[in-house]
């Protein structure tokens, strides 16, 4: 049957309905038990009031058994003539898959031990005036999932799961901090200057003010403009948006977490990551070891630790005081980046990085040692100004983390900025942040600050493959 034709003859049963029992959305029901909690206290000849999802209809003459499901679980329903009489009865023939009911009655337990409700009264809920999609028990069609996340939900129970541990993740991220002192924030999500990270904005307008504004690519100036204010230990879970491209690890809209403590420096903050991950592993996973993509991964074991500037010095002869062009050619040289004529310095440094992250194995490793000209906002080494304190967190060759011993000297972050501005390309010019570095010209106490992708974290825990996978309405290209 044509999906037109179904729609047509749901909407005559609804009016059916409507006409002999005048509307039947009755809120009475909405004081219930979920059925999760009927099943797991089964009390035989208990009553009850349960609301779910028709599921499936299994018709026996004068006898019916159908599947009811909500949020938590399913339970079978027992509908009888002589229990609801023929009238009520005869409207169970206006019900059909993914109809939401309430139902009243009691607790029986079936000659095969299978807890049912047998139906004392009924009531739609809610008519659902198009069918489940096809073999809806194993929805597989992966553009439908995402844009009909709904019915994604509805039909896979795996999915479902990887959402409910989302939520467990970051319960446990803040548990971790609260407990730790940390105090959660929120920060504008409009910006007068783009800032905090590489990246390209959003651009919006302000009509009362008249005022060009752009989403937040990160919330980092904001979060170091309260150390000034001597909030010592801060973080945000924050959505932050940048308009780039989409692929298995980007969405232009994206999760993440921002910490930020003052008196510490990026080697407290790998303690900070290391510990952070584990307590949520395992108050998520109930363990620290896991499978992502076929890479065995355990958080309780060693972390590692490379050097980024040793790295490209030993497969590609690029030092940090390289100019751009000469990083382009050597990265030819080894048959990288073929093609191009032109990439800043920061943008070659992007190349490095995603050839590097192929090597990657499952063990958690910490990439040190960045260039200075990649890191606007990092502190240098003390022994050498080419190199940042600065690391970059990977498990199982996933970007997970980034963490710097942050720039407070005012002076030293305007020539950085200057020089970044110097940089970029035309399409990207921006103004200079006065506004944080008059922040910094009252005084930064030294700090630590601390990013964790959620999104890539979640994809990690759960083992899927691609962002899409743990955002429930990921960004689409038009149908």
């Amino acid at each position: 049957m044509e999906i037109k034709e179904i729609i047509k003859q749901r909407k005559e049963k609804l009016a059916g309905l409507k006409a002999k029992n005048g509307t039947e959305y009755d809120n009475s029901y909405f004081s219930r038990v979920n059925i999760t909690e009927a099943v797991h206290n089964f009390q035989e000849g208990r009553k009850v009031v349960l609301c779910g999802r028709i599921m499936a209809q299994r018709g026996h003459g004068k006898v019916s058994f159908w599947d009811l499901k909500d949020a938590t679980g399913k339970i079978q329903l027992y509908l009888k003539e002589d229990i609801l009489g023929k009238d009520r009865f005869s409207a169970l023939e206006d019900l059909d898959i993914a109809d939401i009911i309430g139902v009243k009655g009691e607790l029986f337990q079936t000659h095969t031990a299978e807890p049912t409700v047998k139906v004392e009264e009924f009531v739609l809920l809610s008519k659902a005036l198009r069918p489940l999609p096809e073999k809806w028990h194993g929805l597989k069609d992966v553009e439908l999932r995402y844009r009909q996340r709904y019915l994604d939900l509805m039909a896979n129970e795996e999915v479902k799961q990887v959402f409910l541990l989302r939520t467990k993740i970051i319960q446990a991220i803040r548990k971790f901090l609260d407990e730790r002192g940390f105090l959660e924030v929120e920060t504008p999500m409009m910006h007068n200057i783009p800032g905090g990270a590489a990246g390209r904005p959003f651009s919006t307008h302000h009509n009362e003010y008249d005022l060009d504004l752009y989403l937040r690519i990160a919330p980092e100036l904001y979060l170091k403009r309260l150390l000034v204010a001597n909030l010592d230990k801060v973080y945000e879970i924050n959505r932050s948006f940048r308009n780039e491209g989409v692929s298995t690890k980007h969405n232009p809209e994206f999760t993440m977490l921002e910490v930020y403590s003052a008196y510490a420096d990026y080697e407290d903050m790998m303690r900070l990551a290391r510990d952070l991950l584990i307590f949520a592993a395992r108050e998520a996973l109930g363990e620290t070891n896991f499978i992502y993509q076929g890479k065995t991964v355990d958080l309780a074991l060693d972390w590692q630790k490379y050097s980024f500037a040793k790295i490209v010095k030993e497969k590609f002869d690029i030092a940090p005081d390289d100019s751009a062009e000469v990083m382009l050619k050597k990265l030819q040289s080894k048959g990288q980046a073929l093609g191009l004529k032109r990439l800043s310095r920061s943008q070659v440094a992007k190349v490095i990085e995603e050839i590097l992250e192929q090597g990657m194995t499952g063990n958690p490793t910490f990439v040190t040692d960045y260039f200075t000209h990649m890191c606007p906002l990092a502190k240098t080494k003390k022994d050498n100004p080419l190199i940042s304190e600065r690391f970059e967190l990977y498990i199982a060759g996933l970007e997970i983390g980034n963490a710097y011993s942050e720039l407070n000297d005012p002076l030293e972050q305007e020539k950085r900025f200057q020089e970044e501005l110097e940089d970029l390309d035309k399409e990207e010019k921006k103004a200079l942040d006065k506004d944080y570095i008059l922040a910094l010209e009252h005084g930064m106490p030294p700090a630590g600050g601390l990013g964790i992708g959620i999104d890539r974290l979640v994809m990690l825990f759960t083992d899927q493959p691609s962002i899409r996978d743990v955002i429930l309405f990921p960004l689409l290209r038009p149908q």
